[in-house]
């Protein structure tokens, strides 16, 4: 059995209130907008497996660290994971791109700060999960993340987590989140 921990849009900043969820799982996705290489090391640090993708304001060194695309399993479990795919009503070309090696059981993505959690009926029963946006950069006015365990095939006990926006983070790390 693994414990998920799934964010999104931390654009350079992981919130304190995470850091429990974090030592608690057994791995770790990221659905892109990372901000910086300081995140990803700061994730990295707690030494559990990590799967992410890249997004759109991430440099060239995320980008040379993770990918557009990710396909991968997690027990009997296929997942595939994008930044920009938009959702189950009018994915965008990177989700069509992603399905196109098979519609995995669990599609994650990011980009719109908005938390989604369902079923894609007319894909095999997928399920889509974006986790929202976990950092201070946007327009959301609760930061989520999503947490999950698989065992086997079964996915199960998802919880989302929702934090009122911390407004008290320095200026300056939510200038470099971009």
């Amino acid at each position: 059995m693994k414990k998920i921990l799934i964010i999104s849009d931390t654009h350079s900043y992981l919130d304190p209130r995470l850091l429990p969820h974090v030592e608690s799982c057994d791995q770790i996705w990221h659905a892109g907008d990372w901000g910086s290489v300081q995140l990803a090391d700061q994730l990295i640090a707690y030494k559990k497996p990590i799967a992410g993708v890249y997004g759109n304001i991430d440099d060239r060194t995320i980008r040379n660290m993770y990918p557009k695309i990710m396909r991968f399993r997690c027990e009997e479990v296929n997942i595939a994971m994008t930044h920009i795919a938009g959702a189950p009503s009018s994915y965008k070309p990177d989700a069509y791109e992603a399905f196109s090696q098979g519609i995995p059981q669990i599609f994650v993505c990011g980009h719109s700060h908005i938390l989604q959690v369902k079923r894609d009926i007319k894909r095999n029963n997928m399920l889509f999960i974006n986790p929202g946006a976990a950092g201070q950069h946007g327009f959301h006015p609760i930061q989520t993340a999503i947490q999950l365990k698989i065992d086997g095939s079964r996915i199960f006990d998802v919880e989302i987590i929702q934090m009122e926006r911390n407004r008290k983070v320095p200026k300056e790390m939510l200038e470099e989140g971009k």
